[in-house]
């Protein structure tokens, strides 16, 4: 595996911790997955900085993310989900605890809805938030008015998340990269096994939308571990997952451009 820059992130985790009950809208139970656990995979890898995002299973509880930010220290910021109605006061009081933006997961699980995805865009860019969307990829086209006109930053999950077909000629595909052409919007080069097909080591399926994304928009993106890779079995190895992602990117300036100066310029700006 390649030596990691200094300011390494990782975009995307969870963390479940004993003492936190699930939502009624849970979908599954995840093992423990707690903060200092993650703290020996960072070690691991040589990351420095993480992105600690609400898991569906907590619902609108925020309290278990916020502790794992505080647990993980000043390299750790969250992505938080709240409800339409949440006041402004308390999106001060989860700014200044770490969060820099808002979940819409539009697959099973999630709680927020596309008509309030405007609304809170517009509420939370002055605190210079991003959306972080999770969607079905193959949906984007019907979507891409709405996503292309967000005033807040956005940021999709899992290249895409494709859950069907697609290659670098597809009009779905042709669809995320006309986002990314705009000026608000990145992509994680994470968790291809969320729409493999062709499975592992490889993931051949989906390593050219990898390859072509790292090339065309090396500024726009990220990469993330998904640790702990909830509900996927048998559970994906970090260290693999990583090198996977960094044998897909060609140049080493735009490697340091994902691991680093991307994630250093959408979640570590002064507050």
């Amino acid at each position: 595996m390649k030596r990691l820059p200094s300011g390494a992130c990782d975009c995307h985790i969870h963390v479940y911790e004993e003492g936190y009950a699930l939502a009624p809208s849970a979908t599954f139970v995840s093992p423990p997955a707690p903060a200092d656990a993650y703290r020996e995979v960072q070690r691991a890898l040589g990351l420095s900085r993480v992105i600690v995002v609400q898991p569906t299973g907590y619902g609108f509880d925020n309290r278990c993310t916020l502790a794992a930010i505080e647990r993980l220290g000043e390299g750790a910021r969250g992505i938080a989900v709240v409800p339409p109605d949440v006041s402004d006061a308390e999106l001060q009081r989860l700014h200044d605890a770490g969060i820099r933006g808002v979940r819409f997961m539009m697959l099973p699980g999630g709680l927020l809805p596309w008509d309030c995805l405007s609304e809170m865009a517009a509420r939370i860019a002055p605190f210079g938030w991003n959306i972080n969307l999770q969607l079905d990829g193959l949906t984007l086209p019907q979507h891409e008015p709405l996503l292309a006109r967000l005033p807040a930053k956005l940021v999709i999950d899992h290249i895409g998340k494709f859950l069907g077909p697609v290659t670098t000629e597809s009009a779905a595909f042709a669809s995320l990269c006309r986002l990314l052409d705009g000026p608000r919007c990145w992509i994680k080069l994470s968790a291809p096994y969320e729409s493999s097909r062709t499975g592992p080591p490889a993931y051949d399926d989906i390593a050219p939308l990898v390859r072509t994304l790292a090339a065309r928009y090396p500024d726009r993106a990220l990469w993330a571990s998904n640790w702990p890779h909830p509900n996927v079995t048998p559970t994906p190895d970090d260290a693999a997952m990583l090198d996977w992602m960094t044998r897909r990117v060609d140049s080493d300036v735009t490697l340091h451009k994902i691991l680093a100066d991307n994630p250093a310029e959408l979640y570590f700006q002064p507050a």
